[in-house]
């Protein structure tokens, strides 16, 4: 729900009407999980509302960022905000204290003392169509462009379990006989032809099997496999409408990411002049995703030694950026897309303290 106050102001003797807008906290976690629902994230994440004060005050000022530092804290403290987004979460192992000792609890104690919710996406906006990891492939140009890790959802059921009859009529009075044991499931229950089919899930399986079946019959079971989601999924991979050279690619990576230095591996028997015709893409630390894509350049924030090792003697070049350089900037692309989806009833800002904590010296 957006709340609408309204303020007089005296000027030359005339009062104007002064419109304050805000959102429920309710209405904006919604709306960010409408946006990017929390199922897509990694399994291991820890994402979406992890801060709630307990007195509930309306939202008008959001502020975006890619880490939670201390830094930032005391510039949402001065800006007046209260919500903060941060793509990494700022809590994510289990928290047995929150004290004035750790400056992650410093942190959420502030916020709590402050009236700040804290909401985090990260895992959720890699795999989103149209966040990180598609803003990251943008500095390539135009391509053919598709998830290296497919996102999935887990159907209703776990398995099918076809049961074939001697004809049509047997087949109905099997289901008959299905239905009348399974109950509530007996509309997942049908014929199709000589058969009857069963959807059901793993703990149902053992009574299905236990009916008194004909030796005649065949029963056959099949595991029901999970369904991906078009356009949703970890890392990227772009086969390029127009190939380039490593040169050009890394002048491309400096000026979208707003970087004056990446690091390169070269990919064994390549130089900055051998052309690319693939690229692949994971923000943050990629190696779990980009391992085993085949593709002439890869791009992410860290990876270790033997990783980069392993990439080059692969035939696959390597750009690293430090781990917050390869997802920062897309802030400056979701400011936009939230103050739309909040119909500018919120006020958000891009934290000017996020940095990342490594520098070239």
């Amino acid at each position: 729900m957006i709340r609408n106050t309204y303020s007089l102001l005296s000027c030359s003797s005339r009062f104007i009407q002064v419109r304050s807008y805000s959102m429920k906290l309710n209405d904006v976690v919604r709306h960010l999980n409408d946006l990017a629902p929390t199922s897509l994230a990694e399994h291991w994440d820890n994402v979406g509302l992890l801060v709630e004060p307990y007195t509930k005050r309306d939202i008008k000022k959001m502020l975006l960022t890619n880490d939670l530092t201390e830094a930032v804290m005391d510039e949402a403290e001065q800006l007046g905000v209260n919500f903060i987004l941060s793509y990494h979460p700022p809590l994510f192992r289990p928290v047995k204290k929150i004290t004035s000792k750790a400056w992650k609890e410093r942190i959420a104690a502030r916020c709590l003392e402050k009236g700040i919710a804290i909401y985090s996406p990260h895992t959720s906006y890699d795999a989103l169509k149209g966040g990180v990891n598609d803003w990251l492939i943008e500095a390539f140009g135009e391509g053919s462009v598709s998830p290296i890790q497919p996102s999935t959802t887990s159907p209703p059921f776990s398995h099918k379990v076809t049961v074939a009859a001697a004809d049509e009529v047997e087949a109905l009075e099997l289901k008959d006989k299905f239905a009348a044991h399974l109950g509530s499931a007996q509309n997942n229950t049908r014929t199709n032809g000589k058969s009857v089919e069963i959807l059901c899930n793993e703990s149902t399986l053992p009574s299905i099997i236990s009916l008194d079946l004909a030796t005649t019959q065949l029963l056959t079971i099949s595991k029901l496999e999970k369904v991906p989601i078009v356009g949703h999924g970890m890392g990227r991979k772009c086969e390029l409408l127009r190939p380039m050279t490593i040169s050009e690619a890394i002048s491309r990576i400096k000026t979208h990411l707003g970087l004056p230095h990446v690091r390169l591996a070269l990919a064994h028997g390549a130089t900055q002049n051998s052309v690319i015709q693939s690229v692949a893409v994971c923000a943050g630390s990629g190696s779990s995703v980009l391992c085993g894509t085949k593709a002439d350049l890869w791009l992410t924030g860290e990876m270790s030694h033997h990783e980069v090792l392993d990439a080059t003697h692969q035939r696959s070049s390597v750009v690293l950026t430090d781990h917050s350089n390869c997802e920062r900037g897309y802030l400056k692309t979701l400011q936009p897309r939230l103050q739309s989806l909040f119909e500018q009833n919120i006020t958000v800002i891009v934290s000017e303290k996020d940095r990342d904590p490594l520098e070239v010296v």
